[in-house]
């Protein structure tokens, strides 16, 4: 069930916030645990067994290290919950691509399992195992209440597509959180925002993404066009759908951290990374960079960390060599950026943002490629590769018909218009404005995206692929 779906809208999160609410203080996390159950096998029921046995697992691997008397028989039992939890991962979203390069490497023919990749499970795993983690090092207490845990594990607004909720983050929560009406205005504000930034905006460019793969009339300006709507729609995509589940946090008392932090405007790519999807950067940091040591070793130890990281936060994303290599590629520049290159940015802070863009355009265009020999011809192709023509008519259309979105998105992707909004509430008069424009434009908003929704307009989500 998307979050941008009238199913979603009008019937299942009504029903939730009405049985919540009426709910005493005591149950409530088992109505979150209900619903998000039913929101999850909505259309994936045979794979909420396995999420429910990811939650036994780490469960009980909580109360195993709070009990165990050494620390060798703490290390085992983090060890062995991990292992289970990060088993499940790789069985049903790598198996097929070790077997693939297997038979391409020994010429044999080991039939692939064709697995389907449970919603959301790249996502979860790495909730379970980062509270594992946290309860073996003591930064948290094991959770004895199963209904607090699997709460937190399978809480629908961050379930599917995060951000990457940590329990330490939250644990407070879990078992004492404020409702004030406050909150609920501003994440159902958060919320609408979110679904607006979707549905509007990254919905609309990924139709132009659509077009562009269907087209036979290209040039190396419709390849620019198409890496510069997809960046925009898979920024809009995720940072809306982080906001609609920071927003629906806000409505059940939750305050779930931020994921992203306007990104574009960052002055190196190692700024972008503290910027963009936040919750994973940060959870490979914590969990694999500085556990292998981080920067304090060697310099030949320390690029192999680099090295490690970067290729398994590609591999993260989709058991394909594109994203492998989209994982390296950042590496690659990272180094080069710690190693030299970040000091003579800073002085120069226009040509850094120059120097940004086409590399995360270049990326993007990689991260979303079929296949190798698509992403050679993508990238290839936008820096005129054989005879391509720098113009086509179909370019120039497109360009027309979407310039003001690409404006509007380009300036949305910045903090130009809080800034604005920060600037007029300076004075009374302005600040009343606001007041009174805010729920109408968030009001205007809603229809305008059920409008396309019921409409029936092209509607996907990227992250659900991962």
């Amino acid at each position: 069930m998307l979050f941008s779906s009238i199913s979603f809208l009008y019937f299942f999160l009504p029903c939730v916030l009405i049985v919540y609410f009426a709910a005493p203080q005591r149950v409530k996390n088992l109505v979150l645990l209900i619903f998000s159950l039913v929101f999850y096998g909505w259309g994936e029921p045979v794979y909420v067994l396995l999420m429910l046995l990811s939650i036994v697992v780490a469960y009980f691997s909580g109360l195993w290290i709070e009990k165990s008397g050494t620390k060798r028989a703490k290390k085992w039992a983090m060890g062995l919950g991990v292992s289970i939890a990060l088993s499940f991962l790789l069985y049903f979203k790598y198996t097929d691509f070790f077997i693939e390069n297997f038979n391409r490497a020994t010429g044999l023919s080991i039939p692939l399992l064709r697995l389907a990749l449970p919603i959301g499970i790249s996502f979860y795993t790495f909730q379970i195992v980062s509270y594992i983690i946290d309860a073996y090092r003591g930064t948290v207490a094991a959770q004895r209440d199963p209904i607090a845990l699997a709460a937190y594990v399978t809480m629908f607004p961050q379930l599917i597509a995060g951000p990457i909720v940590r329990y330490s983050d939250i644990n407070a929560q879990l078992t004492q959180r404020r409702h004030t009406l406050k909150g609920f205005s501003d994440g159902v504000g958060r919320f609408v925002l979110g679904l607006g930034k979707k549905v509007l905006i990254a919905n609309s460019l990924g139709a132009l993404c659509q077009t562009f793969r269907a087209s036979s009339d290209l040039s190396v300006l419709y390849y620019w066009m198409y890496a510069v709507a997809f960046a925009l729609q898979i920024y809009f995509d995720f940072s809306g759908y982080s906001d609609m589940a920071i927003g629906l946090g806000k409505m059940f008392g939750f305050n779930f951290l931020e994921n992203f932090n306007y990104p574009f405007i960052s002055a190196s790519i190692t700024e972008f990374w503290r910027r963009w999807h936040m919750s994973l950067s940060s959870w490979f940091r914590d969990y694999v960079y500085i556990p292998l040591g981080g920067n304090r070793v060697s310099k030949s130890r320390w690029v192999l960390n680099i090295l490690t990281v970067w290729m398994l936060t590609g591999f993260w994303h989709g058991a394909e060599w594109n994203f492998i290599l989209w994982g390296l590629f950042f590496a690659a520049v990272l180094l080069m950026e710690k190693l030299f290159l970040l000091k003579h940015l800073e002085k120069h802070k226009v040509l850094s943002h120059l120097y940004v863009l086409p590399i995360i355009l270049v990326s993007f265009v990689l991260f979303n490629a079929t296949s190798l020999s698509e992403a050679w011809n993508d990238i290839s192709s936008m820096f005129g590769r054989g005879n391509l023509p720098f113009i086509s008519a179909e370019a120039i259309y497109y360009l027309r018909s979407y310039l003001i979105l690409f404006l509007i998105a380009i300036a949305g992707a910045t903090p130009l218009p809080k800034l604005a909004i920060a600037a007029m509430q300076k004075t009374k008069a302005g600040d009343l404005t606001v007041s009174i424009a805010a729920p109408v434009v968030l009001v205007l908003l809603l229809l305008l995206a059920t409008a396309y929704l019921v409409d029936g307009s092209f509607n996907p989500f990227l992250y659900f692929r991962f």
